[in-house]
């Protein structure tokens, strides 16, 4: 199951499917976040210290690495796979056992870590000049990843600086959707 998982994600992938899923993605949830503004502003202010998502994030993101893990070429380091596979869900145990803080947003770091690695495989060495749409994004979620993951309360306060004001929240699902709109096109036309 791992392998078909890792496949699908490395070598199935193509750009134009990510961008045209990415796209796609972009365009709906900003859209829908446009439109239900109190109930998403709602969910987002109580994100961060929701212990239920923070288990079923670290959950999804321990199974994410443990695909990872057990497909990637690891080199030289090839004699510590096992080692790596067994820790994975005993690490898994233990963060959600003792971190107590933010646990939903150091998963959801950790998320946009595993997931930016497809996004920027399918887009390495494409002749296209618009394939740089893709690794701006997945650096973008490289950037948030590593912050959230070290230092989640900016989200929290990323997310009440957002939701103070409807100009901002505005702003910030319209250049979401642009973003997607931008990537959609691209894929579609030149991927």
């Amino acid at each position: 199951m791992t392998t078909a998982i890792y496949e699908l994600l490395f070598e199935t992938l193509t750009m134009k499917v990510a961008g045209i899923l990415l796209g796609l993605g972009l365009i709906g949830s900003h859209s829908f976040c446009l439109l239900q503004r109190d109930r998403v502003a709602a969910l987002l202010i109580k994100f961060p210290r929701n212990r239920s998502y923070g288990v079923i994030l670290t959950i999804l993101v321990s199974f994410i690495a443990y695909v990872f893990m057990s497909e990637i070429d690891m080199g030289e380091f090839f004699a510590f796979r096992t080692k790596i596979l067994l820790l994975i869900p005993v690490g898994t145990f233990l963060v959600i056992r003792f971190c107590e803080e933010f646990l939903a947003v150091r998963a959801f770091g950790a998320s946009l870590l595993l997931l930016a690695a497809p996004v920027l495989d399918c887009a390495f060495l494409q002749p296209q000049m618009t394939r740089l749409l893709l690794p701006v994004l997945a650096y973008a979620w490289i950037i948030k990843g590593l912050f959230w993951v070290g230092m989640p309360y900016l989200l929290r306060d990323a997310i009440d600086w957002v939701t103070a004001k409807n100009l901002r929240w505005k702003a910030c699902c319209f250049s979401g959707i642009a973003y997607g709109a931008a990537l959609l096109i691209a894929a579609v036309l030149t991927y």
